[in-house]
């Protein structure tokens, strides 16, 4: 933390953002630089990684206030699902016309359709972004994890057929998922739902963050427990207490206020887990990982803009900002190793370069397209 809070100063110099410098400060302090803490260190901090995807899913959870929703309409769905799905098929028909195996592109297609909801809310949060792309942004990239949830369960099943010549399995391919994104919302806003009575009976800022931390450890403590996705069960735990409390934003404000330590480690053990060793495993893949990715999210953003009738500024610049990646997207490649075993170091590989690139390019890329778009006024 002491040196993720010295790389502030730094990038505040050369006007980058702090989720760059909380990155750098983890390669720097990591097992694979200076080593100042090894990999088991690493291995037992996994619970900070858990609780602050935990609360960044509340946070955008938080955004999903059905007025806001009834506002932007379908187009904030058309758009969700044309950049998710984009990058995916941009990803998986390169790879296959380079004739690399099915079932390596299937998987890799599916990861590349995760967007992480962190650094773009680090970035908008750090310099108070307002205006039409910010207000298109934040339901974008959380309906985006339920999108790529979808879309990883279903491909991967279908990769995990094809690896074992076994045919698809219609429950392991279309039902299960359904399944757990379903139980993982229902349960997320039951626990919202209770969360919004106790807001009635708790009025002190003290005991309001101690009841988010509660709602928040509970539904990631579910979702483990159970398998259930804790991104979508905590985004559900936001989502119903901002629709359902009238304290709601002073609530929301109490959690901002107690969660920057949190996500700055969370990005500090992000960058910390990159292993320089495994760029020779990268290759054409790789490149072709993130430039046909950046393509679709881009390409796939623009057109579901065009489709939903956005305004200008909103097409020409709400693809740039959906390109960082890192949580969900090391959480599903992890998953690769039991899906796909013969290509699952390799997947891991690429998406850990790639997460690396994205984190430290696209919060910057974010921040410029904001920049361009008017609704950055003064930086922070």
């Amino acid at each position: 933390m002491i040196i993720a809070l010295l790389m502030t100063r730094v990038m505040k110099k050369i006007s980058l953002p702090n989720v760059t410098g909380y990155l750098l400060a983890g390669l720097i302090a990591g097992p694979y630089c200076l080593r100042l803490y090894n990999s088991d260190n690493l291995d037992a901090l996994a619970i900070i990684t858990n609780v602050a995807l935990g609360f960044i899913a509340f946070s955008i959870g938080g955004e999903f206030k059905l007025s806001s929703l009834k506002a932007l309409g379908a187009k904030i769905f058309i758009i969700t699902v044309f950049e998710a799905v984009g990058a995916s098929v941009l990803v998986i028909t390169a790879l296959v016309l380079l004739k690399f195996p099915i079932t390596l592109s299937l998987v890799l297609g599916a990861i590349a359709s995760a967007t992480a909801p962190a650094a773009t809310l680090m970035v908008v949060r750090q310099y108070k972004a307002q205006g039409p792309v910010t207000t298109t942004l934040l339901p974008v990239v959380a309906i985006d994890d339920a999108v790529c949830l979808m879309l990883f369960s279903i491909l991967s099943s279908v990769a995990k057929s094809l690896e074992s010549d076994g045919g698809f399995n219609l429950y392991q391919t279309i039902i299960k998922p359904v399944i757990e994104i379903l139980l993982s919302l229902v349960i997320g806003f039951a626990i919202g739902l209770v969360l919004s009575v106790g807001t009635k009976f708790f009025k002190s800022r003290a005991n309001r963050i101690s009841l988010v931390v509660t709602a928040v450890f509970l539904g990631a403590g579910i979702a483990e427990k159970f398998g259930l996705s804790s991104l979508l069960l905590c985004m559900a735990v936001g989502a119903a207490l901002a629709n359902y409390s009238p304290a709601a934003d002073k609530v929301m404000d109490g959690s901002e206020r107690w969660t920057p330590p949190l996500f700055m480690l969370f990005f500090v053990i992000s960058g910390a887990q990159f292993n320089f060793s495994i760029l020779k495993q990268v290759g054409i893949v790789g490149a072709v990982y993130i430039i046909m990715r950046s393509l679709g999210k881009y390409c796939g953003a623009r057109l579901g803009c065009l489709i939903a009738g956005t305004e200008k500024t909103v097409r020409n610049f709400l693809g740039i900002t959906l390109l960082p990646q890192a949580g969900v997207a090391i959480g599903m490649a992890q998953l690769s190793l039991t899906v796909v075993p013969e290509y699952g170091e390799q997947i891991r590989a690429v998406v850990l370069c790639a997460t690396l690139i994205y984190e430290l390019v696209g919060p910057l890329l974010t921040k410029l397209a904001l920049q361009k778009a008017g609704e950055i006024k003064k930086a922070a």
